[in-house]
């Protein structure tokens, strides 16, 4: 099965895709759908990563959970520093935090949660993935707390997961 299906919620979603943007339903459709839906995913397999290794599934869902309500919170905090901003200017700063992940699949699931949280960007990794740099749109508090924030949120589920 995985030899022509090697994904087959991938080949699924492709033949649904297919079929609503032809919006037909005839046999030709039909197998011109199918026919694609099996070949791209044996073509593009080679370019697909290898899948990580999720030790601990519950903890994953609860820190998609958290990180929900972290970008709501998030977006509100930045909307009002926005409104605030003539009284008073928002504070960004750059944030070294020190990292002890050392996973690439860890390391790319928090490059996507600093991504989707409004007022925070990854800017850089330090070449032995030691450090990362953050610019913080605006820090309330002092660094240290912020640091200690985000590695209580994000990085230590992060390591349980995968590492």
């Amino acid at each position: 099965m995985k030899r022509w299906l090697p994904a087959p919620l991938l080949s699924a979603a492709l033949l649904a895709l297919w079929l609503l943007l032809q919006q037909a339903l005839s046999p030709g459709q039909v197998l011109l759908g199918a026919l694609l839906a099996v070949l791209i995913p044996k073509l593009i397999g080679p370019l697909r990563p290898p899948t990580g290794p999720v030790r601990h599934p519950l903890r994953l869902a609860r820190l998609v959970l958290v990180v929900g309500a972290e970008v709501i919170a998030s977006a509100l905090q930045v909307g009002a520093g926005v409104l605030r901003a003539h009284r008073r200017p928002p504070r960004g700063t750059f944030v070294r935090v020190p990292l002890e992940l050392r996973s690439a699949h860890a390391l790319a699931a928090l490059a996507v949660i600093t991504a989707v949280i409004p007022g925070t960007i990854w800017s850089e990794l330090a070449p032995d993935r030691s450090t990362l740099l953050l610019h913080v749109f605006d820090l309330e508090g002092d660094e240290a707390d912020f640091i200690a924030h985000f590695k209580r949120r994000y990085e230590r589920p992060l390591k349980e997961i995968f590492e």
